[in-house]
């Protein structure tokens, strides 16, 4: 359960809601351009471009759930279990495993143009990460500064579709998500967009809010205002219960793209933190992490002792 979207004003930005149960201790992670990065079944890339997103590192690799690279190409995984199909391994395509797609697509690509005559010659395969971590149903966002696009690994194979509406939420496939949406637009006006936490709605009321919003251009309006978007599909903990626990939105991000500034906010600490790619080494060979600041900050106007001692 999440949600996926973009936002432009001077400046570009893509980001997330993730919305589970449980948590890996996810961490900020900035892939350098020299970080040695292995594929299962393909080369591995020596030198690439450097990466910043949200990942969890099992046994020193990045599993991204969300990254930018540095020439501002942006790619998020949500969850998609109800049409996924992984496929077997097949001759002569670029074999990859869902865990390693979205570093094999940001590594090597500047622009959607790129990015879709890669996909012209991968293939996803139903390979797990290890016996721990299996092989997840996954749906991705791609997106640039000219538009966004939608990947799914299908039964009849991997589609590719143009995406208007700059939003990903899970299932259904996406194609039925822009259908409902038409259908919904001609249907209600903004204050009638639909309220509870579906994916379906959520995809509606995402893309409606998106849509509508307004913002100038400075940093500060461009990234509160994309909190915000994000806002209007984030889930209080306690309202989707699973099993024994809760789904919630346990993180938001919101990446500049331009910039490489990637923003965060967790469920407890509504406080935007930032990591700024372009303050590090990124020549360097090795992942630079940084773990998210959860607990909550809260700041008191009149908390000086002075005040308290007076």
């Amino acid at each position: 359960m999440c949600t996926a979207i973009t936002y432009k004003t001077k400046n570009h930005y893509f980001g997330r809601n993730l919305d589970l149960e449980y948590s890996y201790n996810e961490e900020i992670t900035i892939m350098p351009r020299n970080f040695p990065l292995e594929f299962r079944h393909m080369p591995p890339l020596r030198n690439h471009y450097a990466l910043i997103g949200m990942s969890y590192v099992a046994d020193g690799y990045p599993l991204y759930y969300d990254a930018t690279n540095e020439k501002g190409l942006s790619m998020a995984g949500l969850n998609f279990p109800e049409d996924t199909e992984y496929k077997p391994f097949s001759t002569g395509f670029d074999n990859i495993a869902p865990f390693e797609f979205i570093p094999w697509i940001l590594c090597q690509c500047e622009n959607l143009e790129q990015v879709k005559i890669l996909l012209s010659r991968t293939n996803l395969i139903a390979e797990n990460f290890s016996s721990q971590l299996p092989c997840t149903p996954l749906h991705w966002m791609i997106s640039d500064p000219s538009g966004s696009i939608v990947v799914e690994s299908l039964k009849e194979g991997l589609r590719i579709h143009e995406n208007p509406a700059g939003v990903l939420t899970n299932s259904p496939a996406f194609e039925i998500q822009m259908w409902n949406l038409r259908r919904s637009s001609h249907e209600m006006n903004v204050p009638g967009i639909p309220g509870d936490l579906s994916s379906v709605s959520r995809f509606v009321r995402a893309s409606s809010v998106r849509e509508h919003s307004v913002s100038d251009d400075s940093e500060e309006s461009s990234v509160s205002q994309f909190f915000h978007i994000l806002g209007s599909a984030a889930m209080p903990r306690g309202c989707v219960p699973v099993a024994e626990k809760y789904q919630y939105t346990r993180y938001s991000s919101c990446c500049n793209t331009d910039l490489g500034i990637y923003y965060y906010t967790t469920y407890e600490n509504s406080r935007i933190t930032a990591v700024d790619m372009h303050l590090e080494n990124l020549e360097s060979d090795q992942l630079l992490t940084w773990p998210l600041i959860t607990e909550s900050q809260i700041l008191f106007q009149n908390s000086c002792k002075e005040n308290a001692d007076a």
